[in-house]
């Protein structure tokens, strides 16, 4: 074997090191994808997706080439191990690699031009972290208007430093925002029982409960409170579930 020094470059991430810790980010990959792309002299754009879109739902003309397309969101979905925020709009430019119109091209195209107002982005690794585990979770209610499912997604901090972060559809439909936010906490839990059996594994031992954020007052009530209710029999094992773990 060959020492060949500190880690400078993986698999298209950069990793920086500093006295503060390392720094991973996808500078030259975001590039490679603008040039492939034929965005580098195009206008950097301050948000990457309009807030009320309505691309589930858009009935314009089919888009040329879309094995074009399907490349490109599979080189957003690599880009997304450094930039969290990214998820949910490639999660959502994901489900129409089938039938992709060309709203769905030019709703890729405002990322691009996103993602060229900052290529340098990406994840800080402290040197000096509490490695405790805190984690985050949020859900709306029947957003795909075709299916009335709900999204859910989470993001896992260790200390200050992202290290998980999911956005997906739910398989179920939820009738209330509770429903689709306790379903979001079932999903999170899981992953935290995840790291934490990994984080043990890696001689990372996690002595303190894992606060997991939610922002639906009912939801975090119902967590608290033993007593089983009738309108919570359609969620039953997820109650039990979060219980057991509270």
């Amino acid at each position: 074997m060959k020492d060949l020094g500190k880690l400078k470059y993986f698999l298209d991430i950069k990793l920086a090191h500093d006295q503060e810790g390392l720094f991973l980010y996808q500078q030259k990959y975001t590039l490679d994808i603008l040039n492939e792309c034929g965005m580098l002299g195009f206008n950097p754009s301050l948000f990457p997706m309009e807030a009320n879109h309505k691309l589930a739902l858009a009935n314009g003309p089919p888009y040329s080439n879309t094995l074009k397309y399907r490349r490109l969101i599979g080189c957003l979905i690599y880009l997304t191990i450094t930039r969290p925020k990214l998820t949910y709009y490639v999660h959502v430019l994901s489900q129409f690699m089938q039938t992709t119109l060309q709203d769905h091209w030019n709703a890729t195209i405002r990322v691009l031009r996103y993602l060229k107002s900052s290529p340098g982005q990406g994840i800080v690794l402290p040197k000096n972290n509490n490695l405790q585990l805190v984690s985050f979770c949020d859900s709306d209610l029947a957003s795909c208007p075709i299916t009335s499912k709900s999204t859910s997604g989470y993001l896992m901090k260790l200390g200050k430093t992202p290290i998980s972060w999911k956005t997906k559809k739910q398989v179920t439909i939820s009738r209330s925002y509770s429903e689709a936010e306790y379903r979001t906490i079932t999903h999170a839990t899981s992953e935290i029982i995840w790291l934490c059996n990994l984080l043990n594994t890696l001689q990372v031992p996690c002595t303190f409960p894992t606060p997991l954020y939610c922002d639906n007052q009912a939801v975090i009530h119902l967590a608290a409170n033993f007593v089983f209710h009738e309108r919570t029999k359609h969620i039953k094992v997820d109650c039990h579930f979060i219980r057991d773990h509270v």
